[in-house]
């Protein structure tokens, strides 16, 4: 908890200077490298987190791994972040700040889960009542199909998520039966 804490300031301070700066987007873009790199290596996440490597090794490797591939303003957070030993939650600090990033920017994700591939008709009047309860935000959609679900979808939205689906509505039947 504490850890998400410190991520969340280290991430809100790192966007209030790209704003500033006119690098938001570009940061973003940094943060999201780095999110993907933290989760398809386990050594990036294992070389982060390890006390034993001494921290002119971590800011030197972090300099080659990353120098010229980010923006500068970028490689200097990742290093003063490693100087005051606090790499170990860099990758959480990516994800605080693309989160905070789609926050200043109005972007809402939404989860659609759907038993089978929707058609896009339906998909559209599904995003277009999202669209109604959000005006004003933009929806990054990402959908997933779940066979489980026998039929219908959900709707993940800021937290809150909306059960359509059929396995759902046999359960509530079922418990409904059995009280």
């Amino acid at each position: 908890m504490a850890a998400t804490k410190a991520a969340t300031r280290y991430a809100k301070a790192l966007l209030d200077l790209a704003i500033e700066q006119n690098l938001a987007e570009q940061v973003n873009n940094d943060m999201l490298q780095l999110k993907a790199l933290c989760y398809d290596s386990h050594d990036l996440t294992a070389f982060l987190e390890s006390p034993i490597i001494q921290k002119s090794k971590k800011l030197d490797i972090l300099d080659v791994m990353f120098k010229g591939k980010v923006q500068d303003m970028t490689l200097g957070f990742y290093k003063l972040i490693t100087k005051n030993k606090r790499e170990n939650i860099l990758e959480l600090i990516a994800e605080a700040y693309i989160s905070l990033y789609k926050a200043h920017k109005g972007i809402l994700d939404v989860q659609l889960t759907s038993a089978i591939k929707l058609e896009d008709k339906v998909k559209k009047e599904i995003l277009a009542k999202v669209q109604d309860s959000y005006p004003g935000k933009t929806i990054e959609l990402s959908e997933k199909v779940d066979e489980s679900l026998i039929g219908g979808f959900l709707v993940g939205v800021d937290g809150k998520q909306i059960d359509a689906s059929i396995a759902s509505q046999l359960s509530n039947l079922k418990n409904i039966l059995l009280n």
